[in-house]
């Protein structure tokens, strides 16, 4: 794609009066050359939907795209300037969405694939975000697609998780057995662990599901979301296997490192205690 949309010059050749215009006369007046009238707005044909995905959502004025971190940007050099600024705003739009308004977040990663399909890094950022905003099938086309570019696993726990959503756990644990999973850093390994046990739930082996949960780093001393979130998984399998005062303990050794409170422990502890004490 040499050129954004709108970047070509309007009208016809120049210097050609538009067909009806007036020539010029004693008053000065140049002619009319086509480009120089524009339809109302009001009189505008609407976008199609292929024009509304390639514009994107508005791109918020103090959103430059140098947000982007340098081995993003790396990537877009390749592309001509205007439209590798234009990519790169989209991105950074999308970046700093995805948590707050995931759905406006895939709709700038759309834009931004509409100028850049074949840029590995536009894809893993459309389908990072169709992930957030709950589009599964999507998510999963875009990480493939980025994957068949840069060979990079990294993606497998997202799109592990994606088959799980689309009701496929079967794949999600095929993935989960991937050779590359064992060369993961700590928080990638236990993002595909918690995928793991969820596709055993979802099939309905609840002890193989404690198992995977059972040889993961739950006594790790590190405090770091990952860790909590392993503990707050086996809390709640236990739960599910009936072993209530096993989970009331591992429920509070989650809230005991949950500083950010990113799950509801100390809140399923009180209410595991409360069940204890009337049983």
């Amino acid at each position: 794609m040499a050129n954004e949309r709108g970047s070509r010059p309007q009208g016809g050749r120049s210097g050609r009066p538009a067909q009806g215009g007036a020539k010029k006369g004693a008053g000065g007046a140049r002619p009319q050359r086509r480009g120089d009238w524009k339809r109302p707005a009001d009189k505008q044909a609407p976008r199609s939907a292929e024009q509304a995905v390639y514009d994107g959502p508005p791109l918020p004025e103090d959103v430059t795209g140098r947000e982007l971190d340098r081995a993003i940007t790396a990537q877009l050099k390749g592309l001509p300037e205007k439209l590798a600024a234009r990519v790169a705003r989209h991105l950074a739009a999308a970046g700093l969405l995805v948590d707050s308004d995931p759905e406006t977040a895939y709709q700038h990663t759309l834009a931004a694939r509409a100028r850049a399909p074949r840029l590995a890094v536009v894809r893993e950022a459309a389908g990072e975000a169709a992930y957030a905003a709950g589009h599964y099938a999507e998510a999963l086309a875009e990480l493939r697609a980025a994957k068949r570019m840069n060979g990079a696993t990294a993606y497998l726990p997202i799109m592990a998780d994606c088959h799980r959503a689309l009701g496929n756990p079967t794949r999600a644990l095929e993935l989960a057995k991937s050779p590359s999973v064992a060369s993961f850093s700590a928080d990638a390994k236990a993002e595909m662990t918690l995928v793991e046990a969820g596709a055993r739930r979802d099939l309905g082996q609840l002890d193989a599901a404690l198992r995977v949960l059972e040889n993961a780093p739950l006594t790790s001393k590190s405090r770091e979301a990952w860790v909590v979130r392993l503990r707050y998984a086996y809390a709640d399998a236990l739960v599910a296997a009936g072993r209530e005062k096993d989970a009331l303990a591992w429920f509070h050794r989650t809230h005991a490192i949950d500083a950010e409170e990113i799950t509801d422990a100390a809140a399923r502890a009180d209410d595991l205690e409360r069940r204890l004490d009337e049983s």
